[in-house]
């Protein structure tokens, strides 16, 4: 073999080996993206959730605090008269 033809060889296979090496890293990024995708939606889901559960627990609390309000104010109310 000639000495061009060795040296096109030899080109062609690390260009070959660099961009099959190069597909696999993408691959592995890609993948871990993805994961990371999934993690990060169950996070938002979770902390949905809870959000949903403090206003649930707010909105609770609110109504006790105006029928107490109201009851005090009837009290009031009744004491004058």
């Amino acid at each position: 073999m000639s000495r061009s033809s060795k040296a096109v060889l030899s080109l062609s296979v690390v260009l070959t080996v660099g961009t099959v090496i190069g597909v696999h890293l993408r691959q592995k990024q890609d993948q871990q993206r993805l994961r990371e995708g999934v993690i990060r939606d169950i996070e938002r889901q979770n902390r949905k959730r809870e959000n949903v559960r403090l206003l649930e627990e707010q909105i609770i609390l609110t109504e006790q605090l105006e029928a107490e309000r109201e009851k005090m104010l009837l009290a009031k109310g009744s004491q004058k008269t």
